[in-house]
């Protein structure tokens, strides 16, 4: 498997919550100590991280599955769980997160960005945390709620100022290695760049990032070829830099065909990804001059490309000639790249309050005397419910009635014996509706129990 991975698949599971205890404090000569039972832990957080130090998606190729730790249930005497600890993912800078519809989630840019990807299940209340006037010592406790599970896609937009495009061997690489410290592989062949490289070059003042992209070729934005792969990573370049092989060996290809096939392939993606890559500026930079055809077919075709509006800058990455003019030209174009973009907005933090009125829940029919209770909170108190303790199912009856569905049924025209489904479709809890019995009632009877549910 490759050093570098630029894609991959993440399939995440936050912590659940600890279940909290029901517990009665036990001490000698105190028989009536009271309930003591703690509550759960929350169960721990998966959090994505830019780190500077890591480069690659190769861990999670290889591990795709990740999860948090969960809480720890309550203990007696007051004692509660512990939370389970956060999973924290390092990714590389320049991280989009899209979801399992291709939707972007987040774009991660600059060391230190954090994105909590599944957010770990509450820990549920002790008995002691339940008690009440009405229900002095309750014989029963809240379950944990599981923690968000989802897939995820990571994929990496290089972050660069620069990206040197061109056809395979047009000597992308041997550039990028004279102008900065890089060292990417370089031989004869096609192909030879299987990733992208980047590599720091200064000018004067002004410092940089240049990607050299594996080379295009008709059909890349297409799929052909390696360039679909890495096309995305120009896609954050302030400036593009065309680079043309004057010294080519097929005799179907010269500069202006090359430029010509580079910008269809660019503009190819750009339409398919919804970007605009045509205002970007371009440099042309004829290669390989210390040829001697190569140089007479650069000074051939220098006026055309002027005349397109480019500006073209003739160099040899292999005598080193031309490259404090082309390092120079980028500086330029970056500079007026970075003071055309709006100043940075202060980071501030955002309320969004619920609106005052907003429904807590709905009731939708579904046939015949059939309803469906539909919301966050019904939802999540139906999943905190131990069903086999009739004292918990009373204490779930009593907090519906308070949220007022039993007074939505009745409007909506159920009946005695309604059938009424809580909860999502894939996870619906269903009940027998019987609205002569009457919520809010101090239940009677030994711990565990209801009288009402008898």
């Amino acid at each position: 498997m490759p050093d570098f991975v630029d894609e991959a698949v993440l399939h995440i599971k936050a912590g659940d919550g600890g279940h909290g205890c029901a517990s009665v404090h036990r001490e000698k000569f105190k028989p009536l100590g009271g309930p003591d039972g703690g509550n759960g832990g929350t169960g721990g957080d998966v959090v994505l991280e830019v780190d500077r130090n890591t480069a690659t998606l190769l861990e999670y190729k290889r591990r795709p599955h990740r999860r948090a730790q969960n809480g720890t249930p309550g203990q007696g005497s007051h004692r509660s769980g512990s939370d389970g600890e956060d999973t924290v993912l390092p990714v590389p800078d320049g991280t989009v997160v899209l979801d399992a519809g291709g939707e972007v989630i987040a774009d991660l840019v600059g060391p230190g960005t954090r994105l909590v990807l599944a957010r770990g299940g509450n820990g549920g209340l002790g008995n002691a945390a339940l008690a009440s006037p009405k229900r002095k010592a309750p014989g029963f406790a809240l379950k944990g709620e599981a923690g968000e599970a989802l897939d995820v896609r990571l994929e990496i937009k290089t972050i660069a100022d620069v990206g040197l495009v061109g056809f395979p061997s047009a000597g992308k690489s041997s550039l990028i290695a004279a102008l900065s410290a890089a060292r990417p592989k370089i031989a004869d062949y096609p192909f030879t760049t299987l990733i992208p490289n980047l590599g720091v070059v200064e000018a004067g003042s002004t410092q940089f990032v240049v990607a050299d992209v594996p080379g295009l070729i008709p059909g890349a934005s297409e799929g052909r070829g390696l360039g679909l792969a890495f096309l995305r990573h120009v896609e954050r370049c302030s400036t593009l830099v065309h680079v043309l092989d004057c010294a080519t060996f097929e005799s179907d290809r010269d500069p202006l065909s090359d430029l010509d096939a580079l910008e269809a392939e660019l503009s190819a993606y750009g339409e398919a990804a919804g970007i605009d890559l045509t205002d970007r500026p371009r440099i042309a930079v004829l290669n390989k001059v210390d040829v001697p055809d190569g140089r007479e077919l650069a000074e051939m075709v220098a006026p055309m490309l002027r005349e397109r509006g480019l500006r073209v800058i003739e160099v040899s990455a292999a005598a080193r000639e031309g490259l404090r003019e082309l390092s120079f030209a980028m500086a330029e174009q970056v500079e007026a790249a970075r003071a055309a973009r709006p100043a940075p907005e202060p980071s501030r933090v955002v309320l969004r309050p619920r609106e005052i009125g907003e429904a807590r829940f709905e009731v939708v029919p579904l046939g015949a005397n059939t309803f469906r209770v539909r919301g966050s909170k019904p939802a999540r108190w139906v999943r905190q419910t131990d069903f086999a303790n009739d004292e918990a199912v009373g204490y779930l009856a009593d907090r519906l009635n308070r949220l007022g569905i039993e007074e939505a049924l009745a409007e909506a025209g159920a009946t005695e014996g309604a059938e009424v489904y809580i909860g999502d479709e894939e996870d619906s809890v269903v009940f027998d509706w019987d609205p002569s019995i009457d919520a809010d009632e101090t239940p009677i009877g030994p711990r565990g129990t209801d009288s009402r549910l008898g």
